[in-house]
């Protein structure tokens, strides 16, 4: 499945940040902590050679015999990806990092893909505009666009709108949330403002993209950037109304831009999350994002939070950890673990989880919070704003307790950041205030960030949490009301929430690291009994 229009945007963000040929400011490639990893396949000039038409593929599927596509946005989100290996971020992140193995035309056509479109002729897919562009530009934002041909805009009219949507969501990202402004690029573009281009970008399948482009003096983490968004949004391509599409849009690649200006390195599921997650705070009322969440945790909460899938779309699923922060800590939270994940001007540069965790851990705590996000998961009506409207997490077991059989047990190996969940209810003979659940769990040490929470729902009344504190063993019990006349259902959700990492193996998760307790055992063990 190809995610739509923010994958070239994190693609050119993790290409940029390991090495390339775009600018001469930018590096060669590294692998160290923040990133982003893939399979060391790219030594060779064949493997490069692959790599680069890979690229092709995912942004230019014209030049590669791949037909564009076209229909609504759920019809985009059920088709084939244009390659093979995912889509166009890992494709041109690939990309960047097995520059070094190209020469001649290969090197030319690798620069070409993250070109600006006023390159023109210069881009060898002839993919840059062909007749002059004209600016059209604000207080912080130019657009640029032509007047003829297939890039061009509908009319100056859908221009205006462009740049006034762009305004508005640099007032929002910057003024109102209090991010950094991106870098600026100095003369590049005429001016020193933020450019945005025009372009027909639908016919691929893309939204919109955004690419850093050089780094800032003596702050190698961050960049200056520029984007480039579909021309006219057309409902025919992209399944909605225009102003719509442009709006979420504009509000994910922009917050790509702002990101650049932190660390254009940081974990590529961290960028895709929170970038999903600001269309939330943007363009509430589009609930474009929404879609996503049958992947991700939600779907399945045994599937790691940092997971970064490149044959699905669960980096943009699990915006929805960064909406229960926001809504439970208030909205800034998400810019306190993005400044600690940060760089430059005395900003720790922590990666991704690590910064979350630290941010947590002077709250509720990280494995609470991430229990309590874990358990509200399965109830969302009861646990976010919008809630009535997400899918539940599926459960891993359920069982009816009754007076003849009062027990239930399960063992389950649970991965890093990730959990499962069992539920139970009353049923006959367990009439009466006597009544309890015992709730007994037998899970992996402290050391790797054990956690359990119990969701009791009444009847009639509110949903109780209750936490199950576990020791240094990861042992603990706690005992519940079970009665039959007045509980519905108990549920226990199991938690691994370890972030202990080797990091810097070129993988997909958090620090491109492996993480260290995956598999863990718990057992579970539920027994009703008489006071």
């Amino acid at each position: 499945m190809l995610p739509r229009r923010i994958a070239v945007g994190l693609a050119a963000l993790a290409l940029a940040g390991t090495g390339g040929a775009v600018a001469p400011d930018i590096a060669q490639a590294t692998t160290s902590r923040g990133a982003p990893g893939v399979a060391q396949a790219h030594g060779t000039a064949q493997g490069a050679s692959a790599v680069l038409r890979r690229a092709v593929a995912a942004l230019a599927p014209q030049h590669t015999g791949v037909a564009a596509r076209h229909g609504s946005a759920a019809h985009r989100e059920s088709a084939a990806p244009h390659s093979e290996d995912g889509g166009a971020t890992l494709a041109l992140r690939d990309l960047f990092l097995a520059r070094a193995g190209l020469t001649g035309r290969e090197a030319q056509q690798a620069d070409a893909l993250l070109a600006r479109p006023t390159d023109g002729l210069r881009d060898p897919y002839g993919d840059g505009y062909l007749l002059p562009s004209q600016s059209t530009c604000g207080p912080n934002v130019c657009v640029h666009s032509v007047r003829l041909g297939p890039d061009a805009p509908p009319n100056s009219a859908w221009v205006r709108t462009t740049l006034s949507v762009m305004e508005k969501v640099w007032t929002h990202h910057i003024r109102k949330l209090g991010y950094r402004r991106p870098p600026t690029d100095g003369s590049r573009g005429g001016g020193p403002k933020f450019d945005v281009y025009l372009k027909e970008l639908g016919g691929a399948g893309v939204y919109g993209y955004c690419a850093p482009e050089r780094r800032m003096a003596n702050q190698p983490r961050r960049a200056s950037s520029f984007c480039v968004l579909d021309d006219d949004f057309a409902r025919s391509q992209f399944g909605r109304d225009p102003i719509d599409s442009l709006r979420v849009t504009a509000a994910h690649e922009f917050f790509h831009a702002v990101q650049f200006g932190y660390d254009f390195r940081e974990d590529r599921w961290f960028l895709e999350n929170t970038a999903t997650w600001m269309e939330e705070r943007y363009a509430d009322d589009v609930n474009d994002n929404r879609q996503y969440l049958r992947q991700g945790q939600i779907a399945d909460p045994g599937q790691s939070l940092d997971v970064f899938d490149t044959a699905g779309v669960a980096q943009y699923s699990n915006w929805i950890f960064w909406e229960f922060l926001s809504e439970r800590y208030g909205v800034g939270i998400v810019k306190r673990v993005i400044e600690r994940a940060g760089t430059g001007q005395g900003l720790p540069n922590d990666y991704s989880i690590q910064a979350a965790r630290r941010v947590l851990e002077r709250l509720d705590g990280w494995a609470q919070t991430f229990a309590d996000y874990s358990a509200g998961n399965t109830v969302p009506a009861s646990s976010y704003r919008e809630g009535r409207f997400f899918p539940a997490a599926p459960l891993r077991g359920k069982a009816v307790l009754t007076a003849r059989k009062p027990t239930y047990g399960r063992a389950e190996r649970i991965d890093h950041l990730a959990s499962r969940s069992f539920k139970v209810r009353p049923g006959a003979g367990l009439r009466g205030d006597r009544w309890r659940l015992r709730v007994a769990v037998d899970g992996p040490s402290r050391v790797s960030t054990p956690a359990a929470v119990v969701l009791v729902r009444p009847r009639n009344g509110r949903l109780q949490r209750i936490p199950v504190r576990l020791d240094r063993r990861g042992d603990g019990s706690v005992i519940v009301p079970f009665d039959g006349r007045r509980i519905a259902t108990v549920t226990v959700t199991l938690v691994n929430a370890s972030t202990r990492y080797r990091c810097g193996r070129d993988t997909l998760f958090s620090c491109t690291g492996v993480p260290r307790d995956d598999g863990k055992l718990f057992r579970l063990g539920l027994k009703a009994v008489r006071r």
